[in-house]
């Protein structure tokens, strides 16, 4: 029964990770982190590559199952959050707000002996909040590039979307700097997502660009890694500082998230906000934290 309990829980996880990852201003690393679950997930990804075999092989099973859940949620949520996300976006953008606001007392108690007493840590806070906002800033209308069609493939723009997928894979294992925002400042966000509808609907000559990008993520995980992986021994305080940085910084990246969209909508303002949709992304929150209390029993 335990057993069947961590499966469950694992695919849960891997599914919300997922549905972070697929829309701007959320990360899946936060996800993970709130979960209780990001050292082991960043030491399984470490170990997947460069670990002894029974870490590999532990490392294998861990993401397998994580993964599984993973791919369901993008794939649902490339079919329909995309859709709901140019409709409902100050719903969704409220929502965010209130997934990230409520969560970070969350990490702050979960990681207060770190915290505690290291006050002059708080500069890394204010760094935290730097980058993630200084990456919002860089985002324009049609993005740094005009990509266009990625199914006309030429070597620049497979190199593009390789150096892209290697940034983007960053942004999305650390908690509170999306991917997908880092996609949308490359121009990659739209193309993308078109490149796995497409893949999905039996129209292959979007593998290949699809193939190059997962290519690119890989190195990625590969070379960065490890340095999360030893920040979080060697300086976890200072880390914890920056991620609770980043993820402040992430309301910022929210707010301007309707200004990202295929046609621009203005930046979400109080008259915009929906305290409903807020309240919903509060209660997600303590929804995860009671599903992880339960499934841990």
């Amino acid at each position: 029964m335990k057993k069947f309990k961590m499966i469950i829980m694992r695919f849960v996880q891997g599914f919300f990770m997922a549905a972070a990852d697929s829309v701007p201003g959320v990360s899946g690393g936060t996800i993970a982190f709130l979960l209780g679950f990001y050292d082991e997930f960043i030491n399984s990804l470490d170990d997947l590559f460069k670990g002894k075999l029974s870490e590999k092989k532990k490392a294998l099973i861990f993401l397998l199952k994580i993964g599984v859940g993973w791919v369901a949620g993008f794939l649902i949520c490339a079919v329909l959050l995309v859709k709901l996300f140019d409709k409902k976006i100050y719903g969704l953008s409220s929502l965010f707000l209130g997934f990230i606001i409520f969560a970070i007392p969350l990490v702050i108690v979960e990681e207060k002996k770190v915290l505690k007493g290291k006050y002059k840590n708080l500069i890394f806070t204010l760094l935290g909040m730097g980058v993630v906002v200084g990456v919002s800033l860089l985002n324009t209308k049609s993005g740094l590039v005009d990509v266009g069609n990625i199914s006309h493939l030429t070597i620049p723009l497979a190199i593009y979307i390789f150096i892209t997928g290697a940034i983007a894979i960053t942004a999305m294992v650390l908690p509170g700097m999306s991917g997908s925002t880092l996609l949308l400042i490359f121009g990659l966000y739209m193309p993308i997502m078109t490149a796995v509808k497409k893949v999905l609907s039996f129209n292959f000559s979007y593998a290949l660009p699809l193939l190059i990008f997962i290519a690119g993520i890989l190195v990625g995980i590969v070379t960065f890694v490890r340095l999360i992986k030893k920040a979080l021994i060697k300086y976890r305080s200072q880390t914890i500082y920056t991620i609770i940085g980043m993820m402040l910084g992430s309301l910022y990246a929210i707010v301007q998230g309707p200004t990202t969209l295929k046609v621009p909508q203005p930046a979400m303002t109080f008259s915009t906000f929906s305290i409903v949709w807020f309240i919903i992304g509060a209660v997600i929150i303590f929804g995860l934290q009671l599903f992880k209390k339960v499934m841990e029993k």
